[in-house]
C-alpha cells in the first residue's frame, strides 16, 4: 500500500480525469496525453504519474496501470476498466470526473457545517487549559493552588499533563474511527448501534446508499450486466455488498435486480422500489443517479443537522465549565469567609 503522500487529491484527480477525456474525444492518444499531464504536475505527485507513464508505455491498459501503484479509489479504477472494456474512455472518464467534483462539492458542504463545532470545541478546550494553568497562580487563603475544576490538575504541570491526556485521547478516537469504519462496513456491532441513531445514524445509511447507487448507475450506463455491476457498487460500498453468486441466482430463477437486492435485507426499500421502476422504463442508469442525488441531499441535511447538534453540545459543555467554575470560587469564598468569622 502507498503512503499518502503518493495519493492524488481529489481535486486534481477530478481535474485530470476530465482532461484526459477531452483529449481522448479529441482523438489524442492516451500515452501522449498522460505524458503531457506528468510534465505539468507538481514535483510532489511526479513519481506516481510517471510510474503511470512508465506502465502505459508498456502496453497496460489505464486501469490496470492505475490498480498497480494502489493508489487511486476503487471506483475509479473498476469504471476506467469498464470504460476500456466496453470502448467508451471518454464518456467513463468524464462520468467519473463528475462524480468526484460532487464529492468534493459535499465535502465542502459538511466542513462549512462542521467549521462552528470545531471552533467551539477549541475554545473549549483552550478554557480548561486556561483554568488549569490559573489554578496554578490563584491561591487560597492557606497559600494552596485553587484547583478551580476539581480534577487535581494545576499550574504548568497540570497543563502538560492535560496535553498529553488530549493527545492519548485524539489517538484513541482515530483508532477507535477505523475500527468503527470496520464495523460499519462488515455489519458490526456499530452499525447495528448507530443505524437505531436518528439523524446522524440516517445520514450515514444514506451517504452509503448514495455511493452504491453513483457506482451503480455509472456501471448501468455503461452496460455491465447485473453481476459486474453490483461487483463494482459494493467495492465503493462494502456495507452494502451483495454475494455474487446468490444474485445470479435469483437474477436466473426469473427475479429483477430490484427483488434480488430487496431479499439481500441490507438495501432502502426506496432504493429497491425505484430501482423497479427503473428497469421496468429501461432507465436503469438514470433512476439510479437520481436516487444518489436524493440519498446525497439527505446525507447532507442529516450530517448538518448532527453537526447543529454537536455545536449545541459543546455549548453547554463550555457553559457548564464556567458554572462550576464560578461556584467552586463562591463556594470558596464562603469558605474563607466562614473562616474568617469563627476567628474573629
Amino acid at each position: 500500500m502507498p503512503s499518502s503522500h503518493r495519493t492524488l487529491p481529489t481535486a486534481r484527480l477530478a481535474a485530470l480525469l476530465g482532461r484526459l477525456a477531452i483529449a481522448l474525444s479529441a482523438g489524442v492518444d492516451l500515452r501522449r496525453a498522460w505524458r503531457s499531464e506528468t510534465e505539468r504536475t507538481p514535483a510532489r505527485w511526479r513519481p506516481l504519474m510517471e510510474e503511470i507513464q512508465g506502465a502505459l508505455a508498456e502496453g497496460e491498459p489505464l486501469a490496470a496501470a492505475l490498480e498497480g501503484t494502489g493508489a487511486f479509489p476503487p471506483l475509479v479504477v473498476g469504471m476506467i476498466a469498464v470504460g476500456e472494456r466496453t470502448g467508451h474512455e471518454p464518456e467513463t472518464l468524464r462520468s467519473v470526473a463528475d462524480v468526484l467534483e460532487r464529492q468534493l462539492r459535499t465535502a465542502r458542504t459538511l466542513r462549512s457545517k462542521l467549521a462552528w463545532p470545531a471552533f467551539q470545541l477549541s475554545v473549549a478546550i483552550a478554557v480548561v487549559g486556561f483554568l488549569i494553568f490559573m489554578a496554578g497562580i490563584l491561591r487560597d487563603a492557606e497559600g494552596n493552588p485553587i484547583d478551580l475544576l476539581g480534577v487535581g490538575l494545576t499550574g504548568v504541570s497540570g497543563v502538560v499533563i492535560y496535553l498529553l491526556l488530549l493527545v492519548a485521547a485524539a489517538a484513541g478516537l482515530w483508532f477507535g474511527f477505523w475500527r468503527a469504519l470496520a464495523s460499519w462496513q462488515s455489519h458490526g456491532v456499530v452499525r447495528q448501534l448507530l443505524s437505531r441513531v436518528p439523524v446522524l445514524g440516517h445520514a450515514a445509511l444514506a451517504a452509503e446508499a448514495a455511493t452504491w447507487c453513483r457506482a451503480a448507475s455509472l456501471a448501468a450506463g455503461a452496460g455491465l450486466d447485473a453481476g459486474r455491476l453490483v461487483d463494482l457498487a459494493s467495492t465503493v460500498a462494502p456495507g452494502l455488498a451483495v454475494d455474487r453468486d446468490d444474485l445470479v441466482d435469483d437474477l436466473r430463477e426469473g427475479s429483477t435486480l430490484a427483488e434480488a437486492l430487496a431479499r439481500a435485507g441490507s438495501f432502502p426499500p426506496i432504493l429497491c422500489e425505484s430501482l423497479a421502476v427503473g428497469e421496468a422504463a429501461g432507465k436503469t442508469d438514470s433512476v439510479l443517479a437520481r436516487l444518489a442525488d436524493d440519498f446525497d441531499d439527505e446525507a447532507n441535511r442529516g450530517f448538518a443537522l448532527a453537526a447543529q447538534a454537536a455545536g449545541g453540545g459543546v455549548w453547554v459543555f463550555v457553559a457548564g465549565i464556567i458554572i462550576f467554575v464560578i461556584f467552586r470560587l463562591f463556594t470558596g469564598y464562603i469558605a474563607i469567609l466562614t473562616e474568617a468569622g469563627r476567628g474573629i
